[in-house]
């Protein structure tokens, strides 16, 4: 779970921060510190699906951001992934809506 939520910040802050020519984005990037396996493996032990969607509803506004909001097809499509990531209640929940918007964001790289 751990290395999926942290796929998901990542491909987020690719998309809003990478730019063509420049060096890529990786995980042991200053700018993905909030981000890391670790940070979420222990949200994920303690439970805290609040905390873990607003860690990653924090990368998934970068994003929307990026490809021109909820006004942009890519955007709508984003958001509607984002809804169904932040109506889960439980751990068990986060798996299904986290590999959709992986997916989804790796495509739209």
């Amino acid at each position: 779970m751990e290395l999926l939520l942290e796929a998901v910040a990542l491909y987020c802050l690719k998309l809003a921060y990478e730019t063509e020519g420049s060096s890529p984005i990786l995980r042991d990037d200053p700018i993905m510190s909030d981000y890391e396996r670790e940070v979420f493996g222990l949200l994920v032990r303690r439970g805290d699906v609040e905390a873990i969607q607003g860690k990653v509803g924090e990368c998934l506004t970068l994003a929307l951001s990026t490809v021109g909001g909820v006004d942009t097809a890519l955007g709508r499509e984003l958001q509607k992934l984002s809804a169904a990531f932040s109506a889960v209640r439980t751990i068990d929940q986060l798996e299904a809506p986290l590999i959709a918007l992986k997916d989804y964001l790796k495509d739209i790289q």
